[in-house]
């Protein structure tokens, strides 16, 4: 795929709004790709603490709550390429039980998945739509190989990977590639060296680490 002179909309939570990137303009991820692939436009909708699916119980902090399935449509339509990029937060501080494969709404978390996949795909027609599972993270609430501890997680809840399967199985199912960060990236901030050469806290990315993201989606795109 030629990216030159496209338009490209960015749906994430913190990573994609720059949370820990020295020089956003030149340096986070999505303005990487637009000076190395000619893009003619990136729209950035990324906003710290977000998740998929929606929030029962409300957060300490309200922006927390704006969930992706609630601002999928303040996005410019005229864009040729969506990327979202989540599912961390989801992980880590979401409350939405997992749910099953056949949900539909973003009150779980398959529902949320197939919510916003299958808006992008009757909204964006035609355009190239693309999700980013999560990648590796080592947080305050523990690594990412375990459940998350935070107090106000359901039982259900699983180790990262199980929300990296979920929005992968739904790619599949909805026709729309997934890049999988998780198993490619080739970061893992639970390794302290990658953590301290790749991140700002072992889970937002810093300059370097925002480049190599730039690099595989670059890669994965063109591919397309």
């Amino acid at each position: 795929m030629n990216l030159e002179g496209r338009i490209v909309n960015f749906l994430g939570d913190s990573i994609t709004e720059g949370v820990g990137v020295s020089d956003i303009a030149n340096c986070r991820y999505d303005n990487v790709l637009k000076r190395e692939l000619g893009l003619k436009a990136v729209n950035n909708y990324g906003i710290s603490g977000t998740r998929i699916a929606y929030q029962t119980s409300p957060s300490g902090n309200a922006s927390f709550d704006l969930y992706f399935c609630g601002r999928v449509y303040k996005m410019d339509k005229n864009a040729d390429v969506v990327v979202v990029y989540g599912g961390t937060n989801d992980y880590l501080h979401g409350d939405a039980p997992i749910g099953a494969d056949g949900d539909k709404t973003p009150a779980t978390f398959y529902g949320a998945v197939y919510f916003l996949m299958n808006y992008l795909k009757q909204n964006y027609a035609g355009k190239t739509i693309v999700f980013m599972t999560p990648a590796h993270c080592c947080g305050t609430d523990g690594p990412d190989a375990y459940v998350s501890n935070n107090p106000i997680k359901r039982e259900d809840a699983m180790p990262m990977k199980g929300y990296v399967d979920i929005i992968e199985r739904m790619g599949v199912k909805m026709g729309i590639p997934v890049l999988n960060l998780y198993d490619n990236l080739r970061i893992n901030p639970n390794n302290p060296e990658d953590a301290e050469k790749y991140t700002t806290d072992g889970l937002h990315f810093n300059d370097d680490g925002h480049k190599v993201i730039a690099e595989l989606l670059a890669d994965f795109l063109k591919a397309l």
